[in-house]
């Protein structure tokens, strides 16, 4: 019969939350802001707007 591994994981590791930078976020909003996605005849574009 085969052993079963896992591994203990404290409380520290299970309410670790990542924080995005500042910077990431405004860059993702600005991106999206930029970008425009249009349908024509069943396909899809997508172009920057800057």
């Amino acid at each position: 019969m085969g052993k079963l591994y896992f591994k203990n994981t404290s409380k520290e590791e299970k309410s670790f939350h990542p924080q995005a930078k500042k910077e990431t976020i405004e860059f993702l909003l600005n991106y999206s802001k930029a970008l425009d996605v249009f349908e024509y005849k069943e396909v899809k574009f997508e172009m920057m707007l800057n």
